[in-house]
């Protein structure tokens, strides 16, 4: 006599029959099983859903802007220095300015003889009326030219110096006389870089240069403490200029201030950094301008989309977290602070709604509806050919019903599992057959969870009449075709479009498509409306463009679970209309 076993002992000892060496899940642990079983690890977790509220706050990003793989952002003006290569200083760049201690060649032809002795006590080269000559810009400014006294070339760009040489020359010298004037070297400044830079030191260039160019050769304002916005320019203790680069980055202005050997550029230390994203162009860490900045600079930087409507601020005063939820109008009057977090958001209710139209329709395919719309009215704003729409089968395909009904199958899923993980097997023979029976199960689950839920609302009733139903964002509005036919599927030998007659009951359909197969059985019928209604009553008047659905009948003798799984089926075909691709 066998001894009796508890329910949990009696289910593991079935499953290790099932999973032994003869079984049909030999080499593989109990793990692999449940995995092979299911279709997916068995660690199964559902996230929360957020409701559907009307006037849920949207953060969205700009048109074009892709979502940051992380939400970490890189201060406003950091791309300055990225990839950036120093410059090389250019004496004949058009556009520098010339500076005490640059050399000068000038050449002068056609002048008269006394200026070929006046050119070789210079230090030039002179033969046959013509000077060629290098001068150096003395500390005034100037250029001696023999015959002709100092000129000021000091401040005149590259580009302009053979014209203020010849026009000086011209005061002295008859129109014969062509003066030719080019920089040849630029001379050189060391300018100290100190600060939050990366590589802090002294670096050479030119006095034409800007203040950026000389960051540039320092490696960059250290993006992580030093400031973009508090650069000062010191010359013997004193600050001759200061330079905010974010001016620079909205503007594309610089101070044209003229740097000298010995001047330093200090980079100070970064000031009140703030977050800002969301609905917003410009997603940056953004330094505002010191402390007691408020919000308007933020937005001035950030330029929050047309649809943002609300800012949510958030991080620490007095040492603790700190939350508000601010129109733009109140942020643009709060204070800031150091390492404040501003996500910009789109938190106004929607005055339309967007709604498609398809099937039997004469007309535009898309509608634009005030947000409180009902169906009646949106019909009546649709053209039809009354001979070839069927409008008493109108219906709704809305996504959050989609969404519904697709939780809805996965649970009855997950409970269909645990049945089947938890069920007691007293002999070796039905453990075997539970094994069978899992795989059968296993392939009718994958297949489940792939068939996606249409989503399908029912809005019309027997005679016609159109539901009140309040139109959704996105909803489709399906007018479907008249039909001649009546669809005979599922388990019949010969699945087919059969002509309508009013005379012929669901039986009469079945047997014009070749009958019940083995597994059809004349009570399990399932009538689909062309609106997506479902009826289970097998003496249901049929209409032309209803589907008859033959069902497969499972004896529970043989399948335990039979109940269940035909329950499951029910759900499918309901929200799905895939019951003829899940049963085969």
């Amino acid at each position: 006599m066998p001894h009796s076993l508890g329910r949990s002992a009696a289910a593991f000892l079935a499953a290790l029959i099932a999973f032994g060496p003869g079984g049909a899940f030999a080499q593989t642990t109990v793990s692999d099983i449940l995995e092979r079983i299911s279709g997916q690890p068995r660690a199964v977790v559902r996230e929360g859903q957020a409701t559907q509220a009307e006037s849920a706050p949207v953060a969205q990003t700009a048109i074009g802007q892709q979502e940051p793989a992380s939400p970490k952002r890189e201060p406003f003006g950091a791309s300055i220095f990225k990839n950036a290569v120093a410059p090389a200083s250019d004496p004949v760049n058009p556009d520098y300015i010339i500076q005490p201690g640059d050399r000068v060649a000038v050449n002068i032809l056609g002048g008269p003889s006394g200026t070929e002795a006046a050119g070789a006590a210079a230090g030039g080269a002179a033969a046959g009326g013509a000077l060629s000559t290098s001068l150096i810009v003395d500390p005034q400014g100037n250029i001696f030219l023999p015959e002709v006294g100092p000129v000021r070339v000091a401040g005149v760009p590259a580009a302009q110096l053979q014209v203020a040489v010849q026009q000086q020359a011209s005061r002295v010298f008859t129109d014969r006389v062509k003066v030719y004037a080019v920089l040849q070297t630029a001379h050189p400044v060391g300018v100290y870089v100190a600060g939050f830079v990366a590589r802090p030191g002294r670096y050479t260039g030119t006095a034409s240069e800007s203040v950026l160019d000389y960051l540039v050769r320092a490696g960059g304002v250290d993006p992580s403490r030093g400031s973009y916005r508090n650069i000062t320019v010191i010359r013997r203790g004193k600050r001759i200029a200061q330079v905010d680069l974010y001016q620079f980055l909205l503007t594309g202005q610089l101070p044209s201030s003229l740097l000298r050997e010995g001047d330093t550029i200090l980079v100070g230390e970064q000031s009140t950094l703030v977050d800002a994203g969301g609905a917003a162009r410009n997603a940056y860490l953004f330094e505002l301008s010191g402390p007691g900045a408020t919000g308007a600079e933020v937005i001035e930087f950030a330029r929050p989309l047309p649809s943002a409507t609300h800012a949510i601020l958030a991080g620490s005063r007095d040492r603790k977290p700190f939350s508000q939820y601010l129109s733009l109008e109140a942020l643009a009057a709060t204070r800031l602070e150091d390492q404040d977090q501003i996500t910009f958001v789109g938190d106004e209710p929607a005055r339309s709604v967007r709604v498609r139209v398809e099937g039997s329709r004469i007309g535009p395919s898309f509608l634009v509806l005030p947000a409180d719309n009902r169906l009646a009215n949106a019909l009546g704003q649709v053209k039809v050919d009354l001979a070839l729409a069927d409008v008493s089968s109108v219906y709704v395909i809305r996504r959050s019903i989609a969404e519904q009904q697709k939780r809805v199958i996965d649970e009855a899923l997950n409970r269909l599992e645990r049945q089947l993980y938890l069920a007691v097997s007293p002999t070796t023979g039905v453990s075997t057959i539970r094994a069978n029976e899992a795989q059968l199960i296993s392939t009718y689950i994958q297949k489940a969870r792939r068939a996606p839920p249409d989503g399908r609302l029912v809005v019309t009733d027997d005679s016609g009449r159109v539901a009140d139903v309040r139109l959704e964002e996105d909803d489709v509005i399906v007018i479907p075709s008249r039909s001649q036919v009546v669809m005979v599927s599922g388990e019949v030998m010969a699945p087919q479009a059969v002509v309508y007659r009013p005379d012929l009951t669901a039986a009469q359909y079945i047997r014009l498509a070749g009958g019940f197969s083995e597994r059809g059985r004349r009570g399990k019928l399932l009538i689909r409306r062309a609106n997506g209604e479902i009826i289970l009553d097998a003496k249901a008047r049929l209409r032309p463009g209803d589907e008859l659905v033959a069902l497969p009948y499972v004896d529970p003798k043989y399948f335990q679970l039979g109940t269940d799984l035909m329950s499951l089926v029910y759900q499918v075909s309901f929200s799905a209309a895939a019951l003829h691709n899940i049963s085969n």
